[in-house]
């Protein structure tokens, strides 16, 4: 798509869309949710396979229940996201709070000029819970992110996160921009969504949701090379469109956990957090393409 058809027709699309009430966007995502779970199917096969591997115990009904809940929530999140780009400050907190236990924890990091390493998950909105520390606190979010290969909606996704300010830096660049910031002596909250596929040869290997599945290892290694504590951010989804943050230490001397103990801890955390809200994970992420290596 070259870009003046993008900035003529697509964009202001996006705009408009983002300026609307919350109550027409849900409108429209009940639109979009008959369209995708009704006729088009989407990756329906993916979703359904998931959630038999993952909850074994639970009948069809409960499956087809959980499955047709989550397809409501990611058209919920599609037009959420959207929202991000014009939503105000003020707004914005209405919608999604942090408990008032994390955000005491949390300050107590930040009031020392600690760095962290901040792991979540696709749970509940992931983005408004990425774009939630912004608006929070008052600490530098280094925001990790993986390029879009269309080059004017990865540009309208940046502008999107950094609307409340951040550092938003691709992955290949991270080890290089948190030497810099270290140099600079600027703490900072290293922002890892944690539970993408990695190849399967540099993965950790965990039992999760009852499958071997592959971990990245890119949390721990960055934790025990700067010594950052470690923090799982939890999501919960409230009622439609208001979520609560909420936060587990998983490892305050990460350099003193074996090798694994950090990945493996995190995505614990995440495992619990979905078995509370099932249907609020991302299920329509082929999540388990690869199989356990024999050498590993």
């Amino acid at each position: 798509m070259s870009k003046w058809i993008f900035n003529i027709f697509i964009f202001p699309l996006l705009y408009f869309i983002s300026i609307l009430p919350f109550w027409l966007l849900y409108g429209f995502s009940n639109i979009l949710f008959f369209i995708v779970f009704y006729i088009a199917g989407y990756r329906k096969k993916v979703v359904m396979q998931n959630l038999k591997n993952s909850f074994p115990k639970k009948t069809d009904k409960e499956l087809n229940l959980i499955a047709k809940e989550f397809y409501r929530h990611l058209c919920d999140v599609i037009f959420e996201t959207l929202k991000l780009y014009t939503i105000s400050e003020k707004t914005f907190k209405k919608h999604c709070i942090y408990n008032q236990e994390a955000i005491n924890l949390l300050n107590n990091y930040f009031n020392k000029n600690q760095s962290i390493v901040g792991v979540m998950g696709h749970m509940g909105n992931w983005e408004w819970g990425a774009m939630s520390h912004q608006v929070y606190f008052k600490q530098l979010i280094t925001g990790v992110y993986h390029p879009l290969s269309n080059k004017n909606f990865d540009l309208f996704m940046l502008n999107l996160r950094g609307k409340f300010g951040g550092n938003i830096v691709s992955m290949t660049s991270l080890y290089k921009e948190l030497i810099s910031l270290n140099k600079k002596n600027t703490p900072t909250t290293v922002g890892l969504i944690a539970d993408q596929t990695p190849p399967p040869e540099s993965a950790y290997w965990i039992n999760f949701l009852n499958q071997e599945t592959p971990v990245f290892v890119g949390a721990e290694k960055i934790a025990k090379k700067f010594n950052y504590p470690v923090i799982y951010f939890s999501v919960t989804k409230l009622k439609r469109g208001y979520y609560e943050l909420n936060i587990k230490p998983i490892s305050e001397n990460p350099k003193e956990l074996a090798d694994g103990e950090i990945s493996k801890l995190h995505t614990q955390a995440l495992e619990e957090n979905i078995q509370k809200q099932p249907a609020y994970w991302l299920w329509s992420h082929r999540r388990w393409k690869h199989k356990k290596p024999e050498n590993i």
